[in-house]
């Protein structure tokens, strides 16, 4: 008998698999017959049912599904479909998790909607992925333009400026300040300064999505990813000890300008010296 069971459980088995094997050859000819309709929808559908019985394929159907995908993004944008839209593109990123090609073309639609940060770290990961991507990285630069203000390359050109800057962050430092809070770190650079003045800890929040992502590439390209804390939030949504173990003793910022009285520079301030500074004695 139990000879018998195994050869049972094995049939099977091997039953499931050719049940397998008929159902994706049958899925990827309706899916060619769908393309030559151009049913884009249909065909996208079986492509999707495709690479989940049979992952082994991903590489061979990977130019097909995008072709694909994209085709029916177009159609499902047209008709202003847009959750559904969204939602063929997470379901081909769990596909294809590391593909530039399919992230940035939903990077191009975010874009066109208006989401332009989310945009650009979809921009911002195809370029990461493959760093001779032109399209993306053309699309990357475009974007950037939208979202980071200009008076960011006229700041970090103010030598005068950033001197002034460097020489009270170390006096700080030198003072006792170990710990330091930078609220809005755009580049990072004042983060920079304080680890560089000789902080122990170093902590940097930033809210927008696209300048966190350059504050992280530039910590990087100085070789203090592993010194500075890097936060993607507003400062008033840190909490102790989930973001940071313990009050600053030093908050730094480059956030006030005119947008001192309508943007919540005041509060976020107000915020961090009350709840993430230590009180002096």
């Amino acid at each position: 008998m139990p000879n018998s069971n195994a050869k049972f459980r094995c049939n099977h088995r091997g039953g499931q698999e050719a049940g397998r094997r008929e159902l994706v050859s049958r899925s990827l000819q309706s899916a060619q017959h769908c393309l030559e309709d151009q049913d884009f929808g249909t065909a996208y559908a079986h492509y999707l049912l495709v690479l989940n019985l049979a992952p082994e394929l991903k590489t061979s159907v990977k130019e097909i599904f995008q072709f694909t995908l994209f085709k029916w993004a177009e159609e499902l944008d047209s008709l202003a479909r847009i959750q559904d839209l969204f939602n063929c593109y997470e379901q081909a990123l769990e596909l294809y998790p590391n593909d530039e090609v399919i992230c940035n073309s939903m990077g191009e639609h975010l874009f066109r909607m208006g989401f332009r940060d989310e945009a650009a770290g979809y921009f911002h990961k195809a370029v990461k992925l493959n760093p001779d991507f032109a399209d993306a990285k053309e699309n990357f630069y475009r974007v950037a333009n939208w979202l980071v203000e200009r008076w960011h390359f006229i700041m970090l050109n103010d030598t005068k400026r950033n001197l002034t800057y460097l020489k009270a962050i170390e006096n700080a430092v030198r003072s006792g300040c170990k710990s330091v809070l930078d609220i809005g770190t755009g580049t990072g650079i004042l983060s920079m300064f304080a680890k560089k003045a000789g902080a122990s800890f170093v902590y940097a929040c930033e809210l927008s999505k696209t300048m966190y992502e350059l504050a992280r590439d530039v910590v990087a390209a100085n070789n203090m990813e592993r010194e500075i804390k890097l936060l993607h939030l507003k400062s008033l949504d840190i909490e102790i000890p989930k973001h940071i173990p313990e009050r600053v003793s030093l908050v730094v910022t480059e956030t006030v300008d005119a947008g001192l009285f309508g943007e919540g520079i005041v509060e976020s301030l107000i915020h961090a010296w009350e709840h993430l500074l230590l009180q002096p004695k």
